[in-house]
């Protein structure tokens, strides 16, 4: 079957991709940006990568007219520019009209659980997209789940931050509010399972695991799974703002996504009962085990996708591809080389910087970084890295987006995310001559940038300085 896949920089669909794959089908995936989207981790199976961006309906002629099925991923939750209820509706309605003009049969969509009275913005934001799908000329299945646990999703890594980093937590009353959470595995199989299931089409079918459990008790029994002794305080007096701010300093999520969640938190998310998973064969994951199994993955260092990559700051609007050619005019550079004993050992240091590495020399003061960034409102250093071991473009790398990452060219591009007066760039590249050239760009806006520069440049003599050496080392 020829499929369109949709969101293929996100959580789901990185997840999604390969069991489509290995089923044998033929996949079109669709990126805003090819850069951020690396082929080659997809050693089996035919696919196609198109650029496509659903907020312009005429950048969506390269979509194929002969496909059979689709699947709708996109969202804008967290993004930091514009209405995101606005842009999610624009998006629905553009991939309405162009797969109207295909040949597909099904589009596949997964929302959010939506059976309360009052939704919060982003569950009726998700309640108006499936509005928006439902079609004359394809059937719609609608796919509606609450919490996702997983390594590397949302959900999970910020009830990870909490349980890990806080023994006593004073909470909001919203971790009062029931949910019925899923597991990633199951969420994937039903996402599998509906593909050409005419009981299926034109029906919504709400996806949940076998537990029904307060936000208090998910943290509890994360905590529980994990061999910690934790503590929840619940005051009645702690307002959406507030609570924002605790998960965005707390956790590692933005400040904007923080706050649509919150306010999605106050919202009972449980399934309407129905008989799909009995139909499709699913056996439901509990939540113990749902952890468990994240962490199996986390471990062993498979982790497949992360929420946190998928995250698209103002600075990235336009894509990586705009900031791949570091500039050389009108910049100031800390330019360093060392001629390398074992070239293939630093490479490999190179590719596991940062996160819990490190950065080899000075991580204080890196942390430091961080945390005043993040006090402007900035990514801070909080999101790590997903694998300790393998980088690829369009990674998150604490406070950096990795913009190139070429073992063969033994070449990293690093751009900084983080609130600066101009834009940064650090490379590290090993030549021929197996000599590392460790290079920091910094591109100043106005004064202020200029101010910056040589306000930080005694800090960098010796950071800089330390890291190459310890790189080489």
């Amino acid at each position: 079957m020829k499929i369109l896949l949709t969101g293929v920089t996100g959580y789901i669909a990185q997840r999604l991709l390969p069991v489509l794959l290995e089923n044998g089908h033929t996949v079109i995936c669709c990126v805003r940006d090819r850069s951020r989207f690396n082929t080659r981790k997809y050693s089996t199976g035919e696919i196609t990568v198109i650029e496509a961006n659903f907020l312009n309906e005429e950048r969506l002629h390269q979509i194929p007219d002969d496909i059979d099925l689709a699947y709708y991923l996109i969202h804008s939750m967290s993004t930091q520019s514009g209405d995101f209820g606005s842009m999610e509706e624009v998006c629905a309605l553009n991939f309405k009209r162009r797969i109207e003009e295909t040949n597909a049969k099904q589009v596949i969509y997964l929302s959010g659980i939506s059976n309360a009275v009052e939704l919060s913005k982003h569950l009726s934001s998700r309640k108006n997209v499936e509005t928006i799908l439902a079609s004359n000329k394809y059937a719609l299945t609608t796919l509606k789940a609450g919490i996702i646990v997983g390594s590397g999703s949302a959900s999970f890594e910020i009830i990870r931050d909490l349980v890990e980093k806080l023994p006593l937590m004073i909470a909001p009353r919203w971790l009062k509010t029931k949910s019925q959470p899923i597991s990633i595995r199951n969420v994937i199989e039903f996402l599998v399972g509906v593909i050409g299931k005419t009981e299926t089409f034109r029906r919504e079918f709400d996806i949940g695991g076998p537990d029904i459990l307060s936000y208090k008790e998910m943290l509890l029994r994360f905590a529980k799974v994990r061999g910690l002794k934790r503590r929840i305080l619940i005051v009645p007096v702690m307002t959406p703002r507030i609570s924002s701010y605790w998960l965005y300093f707390i956790t590692s999520t933005s400040y904007t996504l923080a706050k649509n969640l919150v306010n999605s938190m106050k919202v009972e998310v449980i399934c309407k009962p129905n008989d799909l998973s009995s139909t499709l064969g699913i056996r439901l994951i509990d939540y113990d085990t749902s952890i468990q199994l994240a962490f199996d993955k986390i471990e062993q260092n498979q982790v497949l996708s992360s929420w946190k990559d998928a995250q698209t700051s103002l600075k990235l609007k336009d894509g990586i591809s705009a900031l791949i050619e570091v500039p050389s005019n009108g910049c100031y550079k800390d330019i360093r080389s060392v001629k390398l004993k074992n070239s293939s050992a630093s490479l490999e240091k190179i590719w596991q910087i940062g996160g819990k590495t490190g950065w080899y020399y000075g991580t204080f003061l890196w942390e430091m970084r961080g945390f005043i960034d993040q006090l402007f409102g900035g990514v801070g250093m909080r999101r790590g890295r997903k694998s300790e071991t393998e980088l690829n473009a369009g990674d998150t790398l604490d406070f950096w987006r990795v913009m190139i990452a070429d073992k063969d060219e033994k070449r990293l591009l690093l751009y900084a995310e983080m609130k600066l007066p101009g834009e940064a760039w650090l490379e590290f590249k090993i030549d021929n001559n197996d000599t590392l050239i460790q290079t920091a760009t910094f591109r100043p806006i106005g004064l202020l940038g200029r101010l910056y520069w040589f306000s930080v440049l005694p800090f960098h003599g010796f950071i800089f300085r330390g890291m190459i050496k310890k790189i080489a080392r």
